[in-house]
């Protein structure tokens, strides 16, 4: 069979036989071989290329760093010049640098990937006349897609069939309320927003089913022609800012420092070419060139650890801000209750049972074709109700804003418009209600028995829906919202979802670790109140949604703070309560696995869904739980915290000896006749360095770190580097005149001593500054521990070996390496007592 077609962007306008012939396909979909062809001729189903993360690509974007390309520049004037050992012995530092890099970025994204491919949104399609599960991103044109409430649509396709088919697709249009699409044929002026024969990549499915013919994928879609501007980068994180100010400000030292060296080594007649390869040198030795590579690395073994502990991370950014999270929004349902609902009453106006009351709910359940609930999964479990008799005529589907769903049905020579939904908006519709098949007005004090009745209900810790009806005439043919007035209400269904026995420690654990638990739910306050007095979790304010509607942003500003209880709110409240408590600067993680739950998801600092979300959720979350439990969340918490400590870890050792370690350097050329240490030895040194730094993202951190959130703190940073970097220097100039004036060291042994010194203070400082408290009973992991006194030992080793010679080592007297490797310790100590003060001194606020 020959390829399709081109298929003209206006296929809503086309005869759907046309269109099964241009893509040469049919109503029961593809054939595997076809599909598998297809996906080779048209490509991935996505809004950009695929970019192949190659390990070559990886390896070869190296080589942008510009201080890489001076190295090699400078390699090669080596070369040219006959100094063939230093070209060969740079190139090979260089390669050893950058692929020591490339392979652990590498590793740790394709770990990443496989993570995020496996909550992946998916779609139904039909392949060999059978219903298939495939991610998304292999839909290929022709495929035939079957639809229903809660799903994402995943290409542009044609309605071929259509049960009350409603589609929210504002991310195009603009239009805020639900559009029924249908399996017609349009005319020749329809265009999208009037395609109601069609449905788009990227919107969402509020209720019913369909069967849709994909007609274009990826970029050939409507969304594709946006994509760009939908596709933006999104804002960096507070990490992701600190990072790059972190980068910046020591690479502005690094220029300062190589300039500084490079002029007084001119201005004292020094070799030309040794005075810029050692400049440049020193610039490699400052510049934080595994920063990026750390980052990456430590994130993403941050998120294996919390795929074990069941928490798959989509966004590798957001495991550091889910360490930093203060504050957690999210309902009630499934996370701190069972979520196993079960309809316990059916009551009438009078509080008495009702078997019409049940009947009534089973009707309006059964018909309805949206998303079910848990409260009808409760319903339907009555199956002693029979309604084979009843037809369904049509629906007015269910949407956040009237908080109730109607469905027309028909028995007989009877036609009624059944309404289920919040039980203050059905008390209100109302007009009559019926007990004992008598029909009564709804007069004030009826109204008051009704509204105390659910108010019981409510303390007793039962959710509670209004339950009505309305008789219609036999051709009246649509359920419309403007026809849910005049209602006679029947009575309640009260439903019961007892708490997890889980929850009360979850809640507890968090508020221990310094996250406040918010529940932002659309149940009433009652219910809400009687759950959180179960699980133990205090209430101290509660706002509901009829509150916040009342309310300009700076007045929920300040009222959000104190209120931990939000009632009866809708999906646009929940996002003006995330988005107050952000402005009051807290880091806001948002729960969320339904339909509407989306901009809240997008507006959270962190947005956690569930692996049984639909997939409209699942694809605005940066994060997917497996288990729908807080103390899944919980330990995923405490694995962002682990993550932010050890890229902190780096970084302050960035700020302490290396830093002093090549300040000292730039220093010493002061009142040095000769260079402090040679270019390539200063590479060498640096790629030690590095490789003792990679177990890092492995470290075990300290308990009290992983007890309450943290944020990235520039000045804790800088304070710590102006603290801690002068002892580092003050110890190297301590070196110098030992070096000089005590053993009269000539140009090799002061290269080789400095060399050692040097390796030795940077490397095991690790050990002192990886914790608060005494290194000596904080356990490191044993890889870091490992591979740093590996590389003390092959620092300390090298001066004895024909290689240490051809780098310009010589065998130090043992004497002059005792006296070292003594005064590498009194460093360690007076980093400790230091370091010790310094927290001290934080602790107190002094800082």
């Amino acid at each position: 069979m020959s390829e399709p077609t081109e298929v003209e962007s206006a296929f809503w306008r086309q005869p759907l036989p046309n269109l099964f012939h241009a893509l040469h396909t049919s109503p029961r979909g593809l054939t595997t071989e076809e599909a598998a062809s297809r996906l080779a001729s048209f490509g991935l189903n996505a809004l950009r290329p695929a970019l192949r993360g190659t390990l070559l690509r990886l390896f070869l974007s190296r080589f942008r760093n510009p201080l890489v390309i001076i190295l090699l520049v400078a390699s090669a004037i080596s070369a040219v010049t006959g100094d063939r050992a230093s070209f060969l012995i740079i190139s090979a530092m260089v390669l050893m640098s950058v692929a020591l890099d490339t392979m652990q970025e590498y590793r740790a994204g394709q770990a990443a990937e496989r993570l995020k491919r496996s909550v992946a949104v998916r779609a139904t399609v039909l392949r060999d006349g059978r219903p298939r599960d495939i991610p998304i991103f292999e839909v290929v044109p022709g495929d035939a897609v079957l639809l229903t409430a809660g799903d994402s649509v995943p290409a542009d396709g044609r309605v071929i069939e259509a049960w009350d088919f409603f589609v929210n697709q504002a991310l195009l249009t603009g239009e805020p309320y639900p559009v029924e699409k249908h399996a017609i044929e349009l005319s020749g002026e329809a265009d999208l927003d009037t395609a109601d024969n069609a449905a788009f990549m990227g919107t969402s499915i509020i209720s019913g089913k369909a069967t849709i013919l994909v007609c274009r994928t990826g970029l050939g879609t409507a969304l594709g022609e946006i994509a760009d501007s939908l596709a933006s980068k999104p804002p960096p994180t507070s990490f992701e800012r600190g990072t790059r100010q972190f980068g910046l400000l020591i690479m502005r030292l690094t220029v300062f420092l190589a300039l500084f060296a490079l002029l007084v080594n001119t201005a004292f007649h020094r070799p030309l070419l040794e005075s810029f390869l050692f400049a440049v040198a020193l610039a490699v030795g400052l510049t934080p060139e595994l920063l990026p590579m750390i980052v990456s690395v430590t994130l993403a073994r941050g998120a294996i650890r919390m795929a074990r502990k069941k928490v798959i991370v989509k966004r590798l950014a957001s495991v550091q801000n889910l360490g930093s999270m203060d504050v957690l929004c999210t309902d009630k349902t499934g996370t701190l209750t069972e979520a196993h609902i079960r309809l316990e009453r059916h009551v009438d106006p009078m509080g008495r049972e009702s078997e019409g009351v049940l009947e009534l709910a089973y009707l309006n359940s059964h018909f309805e074709t949206g998303l079910k609930s848990p409260l009808d999964d409760a319903i339907l479990a009555h199956q002693e109700i029979n309604v084979s008799a009843w037809r369904k005529i049509d629906e007015a589907p269910f949407d956040f804003e009237r908080r109730r769903v109607s469905v027309l049905v028909e028995k007989n020579d009877s036609r009624l418009l059944v309404v289920k939904g919040a039980p203050e908006d059905v008390l209100r519709l109302a007009v009559a209600y019926e007990a004992d098949g008598v029909q009564t007005p709804f007069d004030a004090p009826a109204r008051s028995r009704a509204g105390a009745l659910c108010d019981e209900l409510g303390q007793k810790g039962f959710r509670v829906l209004g339950i009505a009806w309305r008789r219609v005439p036999l051709d009246h043919p649509h359920a419309v919202v403007g026809d849910e007035t005049e209602l006679v209400f029947a009575g309640f269904a009260a439903f019961l979802d007892p708490p997890k026995e889980t929850a009360a420690r979850a809640v507890g654990d968090l508020a221990k670790s310094g996250v406040a638990v918010k529940i932002v739910t659309g149940d009433n306050d009652l219910v809400t109140r009687h759950v959180c007095a179960q699980i133990g979790l205090p209430v101290s304010k509660v706002l509901t949604g009829a509150e916040i509607q009342k309310m300009d942003d700076f007045a929920l500003q300040a009222l959000v703070e104190e209120a931990n209880l939000f009632c009866r709110v809708t999906p646009a409240q929940k996002n003006r309560v995330i988005l107050a408590l952000k402005a009051r600067r807290h880091v806001v993680g948002f729960l969320g696995d339904g339909i509407n739950d989306a901009p809240s998801l997008h507006s959270a600092d962190v947005g956690i869904s569930v692996d049984g979300a639909v997939d409209v959720a699942k694809d605005a979350a940066d994060m997917i739980l497996l288990e729908r439990d807080l103390d899944v969340l919980y330990e995923g918490i405490r694995e962002g915290r682990r993550t932010f400590g050890n890229v902190l870890k780096y970084i302050m050792m960035g700020t302490s000896s290396n830093f002093g370690n090549m300040f000292s350097m730039a220093g010493a050329t002061l009142i040095i006749p000769f260079l402090p240490m040679l270019p390539v030895q200063i590479l060498l040194n640096n790629f030690l360095y590095d490789l003792s730094e990679v177990p890092i993202p492995l470290d075990n951190v300290d308990e009290s770190y992983l007890s309450h959130p943290h944020e990235w703190d520039m000045a804790f940073i800088r304070n710590f580097m102006m603290v801690i970097g002068p002892i580092s220097s003050l110890f190297d100039f301590l070196t110098f005149y030992v070096m000089l004036h005590v053993f009269h060291a000539g140009e090799e042994m002061f290269h080789t001593g400095w060399f050692i010194e040097s390796i030795a203070t940077q490397v095991l400082v690790i050990f002192v500054i990886r914790t608060r408290f005494n290194p000596l009973t904080s356990r490191p992991h044993p890889l870091l521990a490992g591979t740093s006194l590996a590389v003390v030992a092959v620092a300390a080793l090298l001066p004895l070996t024909p290689i240490g010679a051809t780098l310009g080592f010589v065998a130090l007297p043992l004497d002059f390496f005792a006296i070292l490797m003594a005064m590498v310790v009194v460093y360690l100590i007076a980093v400790e007592v230091v370091k010790r003060w310094f927290y001290r001194r934080l602790a107190a606020r002094r800082f």
